[in-house]
């Protein structure tokens, strides 16, 4: 008869293999039905215990001995969890009716939550720029799901990568008279602007990096905020040195000197620069100077140049500019841009990002129509569970502000001539390279379209804009009746 005893003889954990075999007794028949193994993390000790059951003799009885041999017996640890990380999406596409509502279908489809999302037009082509928090194997699939849509040219992940990242927001406060002079003494630390002022408020353009946003907003809410526009953050991967930069051969074809010497009638017949120059060093799309016109045909949607009404435009179409507060809830954002894409709406601009209370984002998207469709679509987003508010800023006085970065392709003596003209439209360069340049822009579209026409002779390697933000100017002072005028508002 096998001696009566619940000792365990010592286990060897090891995480090399999943086999855990326990040793018994020739002479004796015992069956272990059950083996458990706890692990606790304070000793970093693992505890085995194992329950038994009699095999044929049934008059064995239940407290017979059970052996563990410590050489047989491996346990091997579950492998952590993958980390859930915020990750830069960055998506190239063509323009395209409903472009915007099928890459934030894809999104909500696998249950993420858009933080914030910037899409600008650039001729026939958009960025657009999202952050998303997930992790890096289901966002990879993700990522794949988007290189399936029609006419997305490429999709990367900024995240792992070096780059330049700004945001721009319109933030308004209330702002009491004695404490006005915190208030600009605040405005002047952070390198921001007033745009508008009243007798109780202040209307203030900050832009920055999404933690020079968090800051200032910290920082001006004891004034009591009344409404933040946010665009969301755009990024440019910031470029690299020497030949292995991605956009080395095509600012080498702009400015042959980079290569090295060539003779004199190379140079002078290659020197000559266009806007839409032939070359191989077009990277899969992503360089719209370089691509040739008969490369892909795309139906102008977006329409870069939205502008006031014109008086000799009977049809009554402009471009409306419509302020949503929405929930932060994953699918929000496909719910709202399903309503353009049944209605047969087109987005010319779309910026989302946080708003000044927490649980909700703001939607500001510029949208071409009558003023009767425009109606029609507000009452339409109006029955949206998640639409909090929705308002047409168009017949108000409201202040506008787009943010734009882009990369020029420039050499030692071009330099100096793309950072003149960047001063004389404020732009502030973010990333110098030993071939190519990033500027900063803020301000409205004219100011985005004029530069963007200036340095296209130089080559332009990437542009991302945010779109238009927008908030009511609470002075009542409308600046489009003073665009007349030659100075800059």
């Amino acid at each position: 008869m096998a001696a009566v005893s619940t000792r365990y003889a010592p286990v060897h954990i090891s995480t090399k293999s999943h086999s855990f075999v326990p040793q018994r007794s020739s002479t004796n028949s015992l069956c272990i039905s059950r083996v458990s193994v706890k692990f606790s993390k304070p000793n970093g000790r693992f505890s085995v215990s194992a329950q038994t059951a009699n095999g044929d003799n049934s008059n064995q009885p239940n407290n017979s001995t059970v052996s563990i041999s410590d050489s047989s017996a491996t346990i091997s640890t579950a492998s952590p969890r993958p980390k859930v990380k915020r990750h830069t999406i960055s998506v190239f596409v063509g323009d395209e009716s409903g472009m915007i509502n099928r890459i934030a279908g894809v999104f909500a489809r696998r249950g993420y939550n858009i933080e914030t999302l910037a899409v600008g037009l650039n001729k026939d082509r958009a960025l657009f720029t999202i952050v998303v928090s997930g992790t890096e194997r289901v966002l990879q699939q993700v990522m794949e799901q988007l290189q399936k849509l029609v006419n997305v040219l490429k999709v990367e992940d900024l995240s792992k990568e070096p780059q330049v990242e700004r945001e721009l927001m319109l933030i308004k406060i209330n702002a009491d008279p004695k404490y006005r002079a915190e208030v600009m003494w605040l405005v002047d630390i952070f390198r921001s602007k007033i745009v508008d002022i009243s007798d109780n408020s202040l209307t203030i353009e900050v832009t920055g990096d999404p933690g020079k946003m968090v800051a200032v907003q910290r920082n001006l809410s004891k004034f009591g905020i009344r409404e933040i526009a946010r665009t969301g953050k755009i990024a440019l991967r910031r470029e690299k040195m020497g030949e292995s930069a991605p956009f080395w051969r095509f600012s080498a074809a702009s400015y042959p000197d980079l290569e090295g010497q060539r003779p004199v009638d190379t140079v002078s017949s290659t020197i000559k620069r266009t806007p839409n120059i032939e070359s191989d060093t077009s990277n899969g799309g992503d360089v719209y100077p370089v691509e040739t016109a008969d490369d892909i045909s795309f139906n102008q949607v977006l329409d870069a140049h939205w502008g006031m009404l014109n008086d000799e435009d009977t049809s009554g179409l402009r471009s409306h500019t419509l302020s949503m507060l929405v929930n932060d809830a994953p699918g929000v954002l496909n719910l709202v841009t399903g309503v353009f894409a049944r209605r047969g709406y087109n987005i010319q601009s779309l910026a989302v990002g946080h708003a000044e209370v927490e649980g909700l984002s703001r939607i500001t998207t510029v949208v071409p129509g009558t003023d009767e469709s425009i109606s029609k679509l507000v009452q339409q987003l109006q029955k949206l569970v998640d639409l909090h508010e929705v308002r047409d800023l168009t017949h108000l006085p409201f202040a506008e502000r787009e943010l734009m970065l882009i990369k020029i392709a420039v050499n030692a003596t071009a330099r100096r001539n793309v950072l003149d003209i960047a001063s004389i439209f404020r732009a502030k360069a973010v990333d110098v390279s030993d071939h190519t340049i990033t500027l900063e822009l803020t301000g409205d579209l004219d100011k985005m379209v004029a530069l963007q026409r200036l340095l296209e002779p130089y080559g332009i390697c990437e542009v991302a804009r945010t779109g238009r933000v927008a908030l009511v100017r609470e002075s009542g002072v409308d600046s489009r009746y003073l665009r007349g005028y030659s100075y800059p508002l």
